[in-house]
């Protein structure tokens, strides 16, 4: 994989990752719960996939090369962007009025 379909790659997932405890009822997309979700598993979710996603990066990074040392400033950075990135799924969910 080239090095920008590799960070493609990166991005799409991180959009997805980011919006995906919003959309459905399922804990992490898969498991069916009983009761529906809230707020705070939908957050824990969230910082599951951030997890998850930085590291298929880091994966990626280590096959193209040397791994690059990073302090706290870039885990700061890229939470708040995975937070921006989940934004429309937050919307769809609580402040998007359903009429019908």
């Amino acid at each position: 994989m080239s090095q920008t379909a590799a960070v493609w790659f990166v991005v799409l997932t991180a959009v997805v990752g980011a919006n995906l405890p919003f959309i459905n009822q399922r804990l992490l997309a898969v498991v069916p719960l009983k009761t529906p979700k809230g707020l705070p598993v939908r957050l824990l979710e969230l910082v599951f996939c951030y997890l998850l996603v930085g590291g298929m990066a880091l994966l990626l990074e280590q096959r193209a090369g040397q791994i690059a040392p990073q302090g706290w400033e870039f885990y700061a950075i890229t939470a708040t962007l995975f937070l921006t990135l989940a934004f429309p799924g937050f919307v769809y969910r609580y402040l998007f009025k359903r009429h019908g």
